[in-house]
């Protein structure tokens, strides 16, 4: 009992439950775009794959972070207009849609990379984002510009989603795009719009592993963390505040498990810390998801004219 006191009072904890958190805030609230206006986007783990890659190349060519961080978000944006073309305007199944793109894009990072480095063992380094010193906050100041971007987003994305007609539109098309058009709403103009704003965060969401995470591109680096964002958007009842508390509460869990497997507390087989977090997910998405209210067009084509 005591060493897990320790590791709640210990600053450098929650540094990291912020620095894990970080790129869970940046895909949820990318799903929740997309879910919003009714697309289930299962692409989100190929894109995160294909921003982290895309962004580090980039780097790696001599440009700034911030332009890495931007040709990641133009990354995920292309790969959401081509999943917005699958299933708005062509209404194909978003199951389908979306796990074809998370292959594709994987396998095109993939083997982006390995065209890139034929002959390299070891991972190629980048210099980082750095942290946010001048910043006069504890956790903060140890964290870099792209957690406080996921933080400004949250109320940003709420504020345009309840405050905007734009958001307006956004949740009519999600809940009852019929509506939608007869108020003169184009349906797949919000929808399409939706995806690959969506989508660009979810790019960005990658680039943070690469840009500052890590230093580097490795396989399986995204390791199922869109998956994670997926269910996220679920417990969050697709709403922004409640994603931030969602993507939290993961990496708090995560963070811990880590400590406990290094203290001398870890009296169980590593598996079982390393299945923590995502039990303990799982048992509060159950408790949270009987009472979500999801949008009620969800998963459901659209095409024009149809009552």
């Amino acid at each position: 009992m005591s060493e897990f006191i320790d590791i709640l009072v210990n600053q450098a904890f929650w540094v990291a439950v912020l620095r894990i958190a970080t790129p869970l805030i940046l895909g949820t609230l990318g799903v929740l775009l997309c879910e919003r206006a009714g697309v289930l986007n299962l692409g989100i783990e190929g894109i995160m794959v294909a921003g982290a890659f895309a962004g580090w190349l980039t780097v790696y060519a001599g440009a700034p972070l911030a332009v890495g961080v931007v040709v990641a978000a133009l990354t995920g944006a292309v790969l959401g207009l081509l999943h917005a073309f699958l299933t708005v305007t062509l209404a194909l199944s978003q199951h389908v849609s979306g796990l074809g793109i998370t292959l594709l894009a994987t396998a095109l990072s993939y083997y982006g990379y390995r065209v890139s480095f034929p002959k390299v063992s070891t991972p190629p380094t980048i210099t980082p984002f750095a942290e946010m010193g001048w910043i006069n906050l504890p956790i903060l100041s140890q964290q870099t510009l792209l957690t406080l971007l996921a933080l400004l987003l949250v109320p940003l994305i709420s504020y345009v989603l309840y405050r905007t007609p734009v958001g307006l539109a956004l949740r009519m098309v999600g809940e009852n795009p019929q509506a939608a058009e007869g108020q003169g709403v184009s349906v797949a103009a919000v929808r399409t719009g939706a995806i690959v704003a969506g989508s660009a965060l979810m790019g960005v969401a990658g680039s943070f592993l690469t840009l500052s995470a890590f230093n580097a591109f490795f396989f399986n680096m995204v390791n199922g963390r869109g998956w994670i964002c997926v269910a996220l958007v679920v417990f969050a009842s697709w709403r922004p505040g409640k994603a931030l508390l969602g993507a939290l509460l993961f990496a708090f869990f995560d963070a811990l498990q880590l400590r406990l497997q290094q203290s001398g507390a870890a009296v169980l087989p590593y598996q079982m810390y390393l299945m923590l977090p995502y039990v303990l997910s799982i048992f509060a998405l159950v408790l949270v998801a009987r009472k979500a209210s999801y949008p009620q067009a969800l998963m459901k084509p659209y095409r024009k004219g149809e009552r």
